[in-house]
């Protein structure tokens, strides 16, 4: 299998803002920020300064790597954008937001989060099934953390909601500290995908 260079690539993170964040996942979290910084790699996020969100762009600041937050105003004003990150976008909406962490990025990783997260991932696997976004998803399922949500995938794959090969718009690891060596191996997602994202008799 041939692995991508992702040096210099821009890779975005989903993560939770919580912060009352058990420990074991702000452990993980460190671990794929010394990863994107072993590996030259950029991390584009949500700009928060709390939870995992915080914390990742935190160790990677700490450790010479690159951050790009991006964050909308009403969220600035408030002051949850991390006092540590200088290249900085902010923007009006969640919508823009969303559209902006995407863009020109070589991949997204999905760790633990609340609604929110799951919201940007959920819509992350639409856009690729119908091929907006082309990229590796990695999800990765700490001690089972996402479980239900890939139960729920499988359902619709099962009772015909979606098509089996819809299967492979995302890729799951157990360890943050693999989810970048995931996108190296994962290849791009079909271009004409649009043309295979419903389901017919």
């Amino acid at each position: 299998m041939k692995t991508k260079n992702i040096k210099g690539s821009r890779i975005a993170v989903y993560c939770a803002s919580s912060a009352k964040t058990d420990q074991r996942y702000l452990d993980q979290a460190a671990e794929l920020a010394k990863e994107f910084v072993r590996k030259g790699v950029k991390l584009v996020f949500g700009g928060g300064k709390t939870g995992l969100m915080g914390h990742i762009a935190s160790v990677v600041i700490e450790n010479g790597g690159q951050v790009q937050g991006v964050m909308p105003y009403f969220l600035k004003n408030i002051e949850l954008n991390h006092p540590l990150v200088d290249d900085f976008v902010f923007v009006e909406t969640m919508s823009e937001r969303k559209q902006l962490l995407l863009k020109n990025t070589a991949g997204l990783i999905a760790l633990p989060g609340g609604c929110g997260t799951l919201e940007e991932l959920l819509e992350a696997i639409t856009l690729k099934r119908l091929g907006q976004y082309l990229k590796p998803i990695i999800i990765v399922n700490q001690d089972g953390f996402y479980d239900p949500q890939l139960e729920m995938l499988e359902k619709m794959v099962q009772e015909n909601f979606m098509r089996p090969e819809h299967r492979f718009l995302w890729t799951v690891v157990s360890s943050a500290k693999d989810a970048l060596e995931a996108i190296e191996l994962t290849d791009d997602w079909e271009a004409d995908a649009l043309f295979k994202a419903t389901i017919k008799n």
